[in-house]
């Protein structure tokens, strides 16, 4: 299987081949994978197609695909929290933001058609106009590491679906996603839709958000949550009390 195509709502990804090992990260359905190694359990180290982030996912949760399906582009997008597909005859929900290859077709072995909440997918064109209402969808959302849907995200699954969503490629951590764009001097600079990242007593990025003006942010801390931020850093709007160092702003587009 060394191409496939995830088949299930969610796919958790783990850092070793068990159920009990950390979800490192998730692939939602339609996202491809490469495969890399499988062992007598029934457990395949695959290679996300969209980031490279890599880990153990179990064999059922995937269909072997074509190269040419693999390489092709995004065609479709889930605009429900949670859009009915068909899957060989059975119902499947997808959540909010899965971006598909084709509506209806062939997946291998797989019959899949769309049936409801499934819209023709166009990147967006200005991404200063509609990253608001994305972002927005996530709110309440619970925190949940490894995280990247609607039903459970984590800081940097929240920055990172809501840009895919806007076609603008992340990459999976926060540390990494820090490496991409053109840093912001200052936050009286900022402009919205722009990224904050924070670190930790050690230095080390450990979380994001997205900039919705130079004093309030949307991210992923217990919930996504909206609250207020300076030049040192977040304040939760509930509890009165700084919660993250503010480390840098980068912008994407």
């Amino acid at each position: 299987m060394p191409l496939a195509i995830t088949i299930v709502p969610v796919m958790p990804l783990r850092a070793e081949p068990s159920h009990k090992s950390e979800m490192i990260s998730q692939a939602i359905f339609g996202e491809c994978v490469e495969t890399e190694s499988v062992n007598a359990d029934g457990w395949i180290r695959v290679r996300l197609q969209y980031d490279g982030y890599e880990g153990w996912v179990t064999y059922s949760h995937l269909e072997t695909i074509t190269a040419e399906l693999f390489d092709a582009p995004y065609t479709h997008v889930a605009t429900q929290w949670a859009s009915r597909l068909s899957l060989n005859g059975q119902p499947v929900y997808i959540p909010y933001g899965s971006l598909l290859k084709l509506g209806s077709g062939q997946w291998g072995n797989v019959s899949v058609s769309a049936e409801t909440g499934i819209e023709l997918y166009t990147a967006a064109k200005s991404p200063h106009l509609s990253w608001r209402p994305v972002a927005h969808t996530f709110l309440n959302t619970a925190y949940l590491w490894g995280g990247k849907t609607v039903f459970g995200v984590d800081c940097s699954g929240f920055t990172q679906t809501v840009y895919k969503i806007l076609g603008i490629p992340l990459l999976r951590d926060a540390y990494q996603q820090a490496t991409q764009g053109e840093t912001v001097s200052l936050i009286q600079e900022t402009k919205p839709g722009d990224l904050a990242f924070f670190d930790n007593e050690a230095g080390k990025i450990t979380h994001v958000g997205l900039m919705l003006s130079e004093q309030e942010i949307i991210h992923a801390s217990g919930k996504v949550r909206i609250d207020p931020i300076d030049h040192l850093g977040i304040v939760n709007a509930d509890t009165g009390l700084r919660t993250h160092k503010l480390r840098l702003i980068k912008r994407m587009f």
